[in-house]
């Protein structure tokens, strides 16, 4: 394989081609050339050219009629001013199924296929479900939004006839009126006006990819990164159509996806061991039925049938299937002590024909993990999580062509799972910026550098710990020496280079620092992105500290300037694998006062706010978070919520909404309606959206001032805020101050700002409404139990 190097790779990735798309149909008609009379069923394809000349389309095997095959090169296509410069578009009508491939100047892409009737846009070998050089109303900074978590199979069930057993659901005792796999796309779109009406703007679903493993219900062990797991979708309730469903309403899709990993039962692209064989989903429930194993593992290990490979121990399955993706039988063990002893051998690579041939995988080199150091990038985390060999170019252009291609559906947002477990150079040299360039300007990714611990350096480690993340690499002292080639001594080599940078850049001291998050005195300055990696993180120092807001305010100060901008920075209380650190294996029990003023700090500090679904109402508090299937989903932190969302809703807007039934009583909890007009305060002030922050002479245990100038308007936006206790703000600017929470007026004279404790699970932000900025006229939201 042979790859143009450094920043020729961004665009290489940018233009990779799909084989077989992901996207889903959406409704769309155009005046352009056509192969029959007109119909409500077709597929109209758009082409951005890159030369001068008119581009050609050859297509074959159409359904359900099939239309002649022309002679290659294929029909031209016609320009399509409309959709822009150097677009062209052509139109099958009566075709819901079509195989195609463009011929521009002499050159072919590969063979696409569209597999439903709808309107799709190629350009740079990625599909889009609408034209990507066209301004899009939700194109906006996702620190404008705040996130509603959720696990999609526990939320909402819209489809009983989709409900799937787990392999393990008999493990756990999940009965048949709650299988694992329950809630579901449909499910989704029903209840998103449930969470516009709580104020959330966006949605982060859990990977939608097709899985397979033995308790798979979540989405991270993946089976087929390039489609979508049948068990999510319904009849008019496809991926696509939930991401159209949520842009309908103003809101967007956080998808969470995984480069780290895929599940145990290989992976289609990276090391294909099954089939998955079903005529109704519900068929998925049978291992043995549904799973056919492959030529390539039954051969291997003299196998004549699937029969026989089923009758064998599981262990001895399992052994089978983890030697084919990763050549365990390596002998050397990594057990060295220093990452540069690890960059001595090729042992950590394979050389085999058989097993793990292109190194798709780390191989069985890593059989010690340390979860706090270098091992953790390389070693299998856990059985169902096997690790894929991100210092492999190969592997990287596939998996950014895979979730390529979910950006053109629309997807607003990565959420990136088991960071940490990937070298920064990796994901630098190979991801970050790849990933972004399809994404375009308003795209974000987050990562999870999951750091369990109460100080920023992770037990000692810059290379271990969240801020390194968000940083480019400093030179190119690393990324000249990157090889693009899929040999075993190319990936050896880049793994080499991802040990000596993490010894390189691990010490503490050396670090560098960011004044992006923070005012200039009371000024907003232009933030400095040049040496960003162009991946935000997850903030588990304030996560971890949340078992009080004071706690993870503390945090936050001591860690903000390691940041290359804290801003981003995705901020929750707990989620679907820990709470804070006091009782972090169960949903958060710090009670409803703490839950109250936690929020308020989130939702009026820098970060963007994150709730996991059913922290509105206490949902299963005290329960254990995850203990695999050793016990029913019913009796755990990821237990059905439906049950909860039974009745209407309809969102005139964010926070505004008519309901009845349980939904209604939902909505109507304390800390539903303390989200609601927290929610609704947040959006009206620019400043606690995008702001930069300092607690420069300002005195009280939690209070800042934040502020933002539009660089395109020039608008201003300032605000003083305190959660629970008094605080005063000295060498601010005059003017009149309204309190967002109560509608209290002070002005402003002398540069100084008293504000009385307001108590615990209240807080005061008072905006600046005059002399320039633009303020607000009153109290924002109704008095609610705590906000008042």
């Amino acid at each position: 394989m042979k790859i143009l190097k450094k920043t020729i790779a961004v665009i290489l990735s940018v233009m990779m081609v799909v084989t077989v798309g992901i996207v889903c149909a959406s409704a769309a008609s155009t005046q352009t050339a056509s192969t029959g009379n007109s119909s409500s069923t077709g597929i109209t394809v758009h082409y951005k050219a890159k030369g001068a000349n008119v581009p050609t389309i050859y297509y074959w095997n159409s359904l359900p009629k099939n239309i002649s095959e022309p002679v290659y090169p294929g029909k031209a296509m016609t320009a399509d001013a409309n959709e822009g410069d150097q677009w062209f578009t052509y139109k099958f009508a009566d075709v819901t199924k079509i195989n195609m491939l463009f011929i521009e100047n002499g050159k072919q892409s590969k063979e696409l296929t569209r597999g439903a009737s709808g309107e799709y846009w190629y350009k740079d070998g990625i599909w889009y479900s609408s034209n990507p050089e066209k301004t899009d109303p939700l194109t906006t900074d996702l620190r404008e939004d705040t996130i509603y978590f959720v696990i999609t199979t526990r939320f909402y069930d819209g489809d009983t006839g989709n409900n799937v057993h787990c392999w393990d659901d008999s493990k756990a005792n999940n009965p048949d009126s709650d299988p694992a796999w329950r809630g579901d796309f449909k499910g989704l779109i029903d209840k998103l006006d449930y969470i516009k009406a709580l104020g959330f703007s966006a949605v982060w679903v859990t990977p939608v990819v097709t899985n397979a493993s033995g308790y798979d219900y979540h989405g991270y062990h993946a089976f087929d990164f390039s489609t979508v797991d049948a068990r999510y979708e319904s009849d008019g309730a496809t991926y696509q159509d939930l991401i159209n469903a949520a842009h309908a309403k103003g809101m967007k899709i956080v998808q969470d996806v995984v480069l780290q990993h895929s599940g145990n039962f290989g992976e289609k692209t990276f090391c294909e061991l099954f089939t998955k064989k079903f005529n109704d989903v519900t068929e998925l429930a049978d291992l043995e039925k549904t799973m056919i194993p492959s030529d390539y593992l039954l051969s291997t290990y003299g196998l004549s049938s699937p029969e026989e490979y089923w009758a064998q121990r599981p262990q001895v399955q399992y052994d089978q299937r983890l030697n084919l993706m990763k050549d365990t039988t390596v002998t050397a063990n990594n057990d060295t002590g220093s990452p540069l002893n690890d960059a001595k051998t090729m042992a950590k690579v394979s050389t085999n024909g058989t097993y793990n041939a292109k190194n798709y995988y780390h191989n069985g080199y890593w059989q010690s993990l340390n979860w706090d150091d270098w091992t953790c990038k390389y070693a299998q985390i856990a059985g169902d999580c096997v690790d894929l060999n991100t210092e492999n170019p190969e592997v990287a252009e596939k998996l950014v062509e895979f979730y390529g291609n979910y950006i053109g559906m629309g997807v607003d947002a990565f959420r990136v799972d088991t960071t940490r477990h990937i070298s920064r150079l990796s994901l630098n040299t190979m991801f970050n910026k790849q990933l972004n360039a399809i994404g375009g300007k308003s795209f974000y990714m987050f990562g999870e550098v999951c750091c369990r611990f109460s100080q920023t350096w992770y037990r000692g480690h810059a290379s271990e710990s969240v801020p390194f993340y968000t940083w480019d690499e400093p030179d190119t002292s690393y990324s000249s020496k990157w090889q693009w080639e899929n040999t075993p001594e190319a990936v050896n080599n880049n793994m080499n280079l991802t040990l000596e940078h993490w010894a390189a850049y691990d010490d503490t001291t050396n670090q560098p620092t960011s004044d992006n998050a923070f005012l200039n005195g009371n000024d907003y300055h232009t933030p400095d992105y040049s040496k960003a990696s162009g991946l935000g993180t997850i903030d588990f120092l304030m996560h971890w500290q949340f078992d009080s807001a004071g706690g993870a305010f503390t945090g936050a100060l001591g860690e903000d300037q390691y940041f290359n901008d804290s801003t981003w920075n995705v901020v929750y209380v707990d989620s679907h694998d820990y709470a804070p650190d006091r009782n972090q294996a169960s949903r958060f029990t710090g009670g409803t006062l703490t839950w109250a003023e936690n929020m308020c700090l989130m939702f009026t500090f820098r970060g963007i706010p994150c709730l996991y679904y059913g922290s509105e109402v206490e949902f299963q508090k005290g329960e254990p978070i995850d203990v695999g299937p050793n016990a029913p989903l019913s009796t755990t932190g990821r237990a059905y919520f439906g049950d909860y969302l039974e009745g209407n809703v309809t969102a005139t807007d964010y926070g505004e909404y008519t309901a009845d039934g349980t939904v209604a009583e939902t909505l109507n909890s304390t800390l539903s309606q303390q989200l609601i007009k927290l929610n609704k305060i947040r959006k009206a002030v620019p400043a606690l959206q995008k702001g930069q922050y300092s607690v420069n002479d300002v005195t009280g245990s939690i209070a800042f001032k934040r502020g933002y100038t539009d660089p395109n308007t020039g608008d201003k936006s300032f605000a003083c805020v305190s959660v629970t206790d008094a605080a005063t703000f000295k060498s601010i600017p005059n003017g009149t101050y309204i309190d967002a929470v109560t509608g209290d007026t002070k002005t402003v004279t002398d540069g100084t700002l008293s504000i009385a404790a307001s108590g615990k699970g209240n807080c005061r932000v008072y905006v600046l409404s005059s002399n320039g900025y633009k303020g607000i006229s009153g109290q924002i939201g109704g008095t609610t139990t705590y906000l008042k």
